[in-house]
């Protein structure tokens, strides 16, 4: 299968339970089985409730987490770690007037130190503000007003929702094979990359990319590269001429 298919599949796996929670009908009991999706916000991984809770709090969503799994995991360019005693986002009190998670990270940004990583970040993470904190879909925020999803991103790209931002990511499939060579890579090696590396991930994603981004030519590209062959022997490793 060609790799972005990952971010633009148009059918997922599914039981009666996650089915409900998807919000797609005529699926029951407990096994799990292939169905197309309908809703285009649900494609592929940014449609993923799994995705979607583990980049949210477990009393709200978090444009800053989803913004920034999207950097690490999708384009390959992490944000730096937060400068030294940041403060949390002010969270809503009891008995005052809600407010939007947008509304409270405009007030964070009004630092200086802060403004900078996040205007990175967060109009990637905005663009999923329709998916709650458990990745249910919904059409007003934790404040009761209608979610504004829209955003630009750092390149001018405006976004509007899973789908704009999902054929934002699309529009960079080399950028996304890049990513995704370099954490086969680190798997196959059992270790992290460094620059030394840097000309092997770019071979592989450009061979896959001649291949049109099958998943095998990434698999092949990691087994025949200097890196790989080369790799030190552990206890418990298999050398790769003893595994033929």
């Amino acid at each position: 299968h060609n790799i972005l298919d990952l971010l633009n599949a148009d059918y997922t796996f599914v039981n009666e339970r996650l089915a409900r929670h998807y919000g797609i009908p005529n699926v029951y009991g407990s096994r799990f089985r292939r169905v197309q999706i309908e809703d285009e916000s649900r494609r592929g991984l940014l449609g993923q409730g799994s995705i979607l809770a583990v980049t949210s709090y477990t009393t709200r969503t978090s444009p800053v987490l989803r913004g920034k799994w999207i950097l690490s995991n999708i384009l390959g360019t992490p944000p730096p770690p937060p400068p030294p005693n940041v403060p949390a986002l002010k969270e809503n009190s009891e008995g005052g007037k809600p407010m939007s998670v947008r509304e409270r990270l405009e007030l964070h940004r009004a630092s200086p130190a802060c403004s900078s990583c996040h205007a990175i970040m967060d109009p990637l993470g905005f663009a999923l503000e329709n998916f709650d904190a458990v990745g249910k879909w919904r059409a007003k925020g934790e404040d009761g007003v209608r979610v504004d999803s829209s955003g630009v991103l750092l390149d001018g790209t405006k976004v509007d929702g899973p789908g704009s931002l999902r054929q934002a990511l699309l529009d960079r499939p080399d950028q996304f094979a890049g990513t995704l060579a370099e954490k086969l890579l680190t798997y196959a090696l059992g270790r992290g990359l460094d620059f030394n590396d840097g000309p092997a991930v770019r071979k592989i994603a450009a061979q896959a990319a001649a291949d049109k981004y099958r998943f095998s030519s990434l698999v092949l590209g990691i087994v025949r590269s200097t890196p790989f062959q080369m790799k030190v022997k552990t206890a418990g490793d298999v050398s790769p001429a003893s595994a033929q």
